[in-house]
């Protein structure tokens, strides 16, 4: 799995900030390190920036999830929900075995 910090675009850093100020508590689902989908539940206790490796939050229980990574934040789309469905639908891209002419 690339490790590089991309970008997100700035609603998502304001549905982070506005969640924290909310209070807001669930689950958020995310690719973990190992790419594969996980999840965390609980409130956000911090927002903050690694140098050099990006900005991450920290929920309840300590997970600590990079936020270009994260697919649902609390059953709201997250930065990397298309990553999400492009896994989910690459088997629509096949032709089944039929040669296409």
């Amino acid at each position: 799995m690339d490790e590089t910090y991309t970008p997100v675009a700035y609603e998502y850093r304001e549905a982070i900030e506005e969640a924290m100020a909310n209070g807001k508590d669930g689950k958020i689902f995310y690719f973990n390190s190992s790419g594969k989908v996980d999840d965390a539940s609980g409130m956000i206790t911090h927002f903050e920036e690694t140098p050099g490796k990006g900005w991450f939050i920290v929920v309840g229980n300590q997970t600590r999830i990079r936020i270009d990574r994260i697919i649902t934040l609390f059953g709201k789309p997250g930065a990397a929900c298309d990553e999400f469905y492009a896994h989910g639908n690459i088997c629509l891209e096949c032709t089944g075995g039929y040669p296409i002419d």
